[in-house]
């Protein structure tokens, strides 16, 4: 993922959260919103909830790694953001990918439907 791909700043955060779409599985909360740009930007949180912060950054880097490997597979000018649930920090990478797919079809957010 390049610097440029990824959501930093809290008034992206409030756009996404306030004129975009949401659906969540037990895992994820997936918010999305386009972007009129030709590539994706992405943003991962895991709150306190979900564990301390070693825990938090485990999750957030199963998440950004299923991101990364399906990159190519979502449809372009978007802006993501997935939040991490509590139930989150048990799980692994197939796990997350599910949630993430269960998620993504709902949206209508993939080239090809999985």
């Amino acid at each position: 993922m390049l610097k440029r791909n990824v959501l930093r700043k809290k008034t992206d955060f409030q756009s996404i959260y306030h004129k975009g779409k949401s659906v969540g599985d037990r895992y994820i909360v997936l918010f999305y919103k386009r972007n009129h740009l030709s590539y994706n930007r992405t943003g991962f949180l895991a709150s306190k909830k979900v564990g301390n912060s070693v825990v938090r950054h485990r999750v957030t880097r199963v998440i950004r790694e299923c991101c990364r490997l399906h990159e190519k597979e979502l449809i372009q000018g978007l802006d993501i953001v997935i939040v991490a649930r509590p139930l989150a920090k048990e799980q692994g990478l197939m796990e997350i990918e599910e949630a993430f797919f269960h998620v993504g079809r709902k949206l209508n957010i993939f080239l090809e439907s999985k």
